[in-house]
């Protein structure tokens, strides 16, 4: 009787121990839920980019990134990429399940310009070389990445944030004439990727008037601009509010459009776009027969440039040109810079290519 009377004793403590910290991790501060801190999380990305402090659209909205519902775009807790269910309608059950977080189709619920690109290069019969192989994003990206080390990161191009690297799957890379000749100054990405997807006109009045977005999507084109000390491909977004305010922004960008084959010598070398570049002026978009058109190929990323774009108002499920819009702010967001004048200097001028050197 007695050891039937301490073995409850016990029993009770431990649950009592239990209680209590399930109660301390509740009231507990972010650090012991470094999740709480993961970019999946908090969103931090788009703030950190939005905000006035760094450039950003707020400098025109005069709206504070926490009064939009871009804030709410984030996995708030462990249900939204590992609940699954089991059972029929009668009787149901939840558990967590690491396998439904490989759930490609999952990822793309959040992640809509990724979806946008895969579907668009399946549709040109070009896919991203790791979605023929039926690769998944769980194949690259690491547990780390989306759940957060503890760190509170700004964005996911600030430095520690990200694991996934080319490199981490091919470190046997043939040392071609391509590969040699840029001496390490070239990121994988600048030759790589076939294109990016960019949105245009994101109308900001109507994002916050109705919570919808209201954008039109560009493809077919590639910038490169300067990240982490090495020229990498880059990604443009326009956006118009207040009527006839208009904001331009270029950020290194990482498209799921990769291409086994890199891009020729002269996709970038004395090509008509590097060299508009680098007399001060490009057109990136304009109108025909009422529809959007962009410029194809390569396109360098340089301050000063006059990059030409159609600013359009949505009113009522319509896009109606701006006739008067004011000269765009540009940011160059997401830790990456234009390229240098030595830089664009190349770029412009016909590249001859040393043949390889065997080592």
């Amino acid at each position: 009787m007695r050891l039937r009377f301490t073995y409850c004793l016990f029993i009770l403590s431990l649950v009592a121990v239990f209680a209590s910290s399930v109660g301390r991790s509740q009231e507990g501060s972010n650090d012991e839920c470094f999740y709480e801190n993961s970019l999946h999380y908090t969103a931090n990305g788009m703030a950190y980019w939005y905000g006035k402090e760094n450039g950003g659209l707020e400098k025109l909205t005069g709206i504070p990134y926490t009064d939009l519902g871009c804030i709410n775009c984030h996995a708030a807790g462990c249900d939204r990429c590992h609940k699954a269910e089991q059972g029929n309608e009668n009787c149901k059950s939840s558990y967590y399940s690491t396998s439904m977080a490989s759930n490609q189709a999952l990822c793309m619920g959040c992640h809509g310009r990724e979806k946008a690109m895969i579907r668009l290069d399946h549709k040109a019969n070009q896919e991203d070389i790791h979605i023929q192989q039926d690769m998944v994003c769980t194949d690259c990206h690491s547990q780390r990445e989306m759940h957060g080390d503890g760190t509170p990161y700004i964005s996911l191009k600030q430095a520690g944030a990200m694991d996934t690297a080319c490199e981490n799957c091919h470190d046997d890379i043939t040392p071609t004439e391509s590969h040699t000749v840029h001496k390490d100054r070239l990121d994988c990405k600048a030759c790589h990727v076939r294109h990016v997807l960019s949105c245009t006109n994101c109308h900001f009045d109507t994002l916050v008037k109705t919570g919808k977005r209201k954008a039109l999507p560009v493809s077919g084109w590639l910038f490169l601009m300067n990240y982490n000390n090495k020229v990498t491909s880059a990604s443009m977004q326009t956006f118009v509010t207040g009527g006839n305010k208009t904001f331009l922004m270029f950020a290194p960008h990482m498209s799921h459009s990769i291409t086994k084959k890199g891009h020729a010598c002269d996709d970038c070398h004395g090509s008509k776009n590097a060299v508009a570049v680098q007399k001060g002026k490009i057109r990136l978009t304009w109108l025909k027969n009422g529809q959007l058109i962009n410029e194809k190929g390569i396109i360098p990323v340089f301050d000063g440039v006059d990059y030409q774009c159609v600013y359009q108002n949505f009113n009522d499920g319509n896009w109606i040109p701006i006739k008067a819009p004011l000269k765009p702010v540009i940011q160059y967001a997401a830790f990456g810079k234009p390229l240098t004048t030595e830089q664009l200097e190349k770029m412009a001028r016909q590249q001859s290519v040393p043949p390889l050197q065997i080592k």
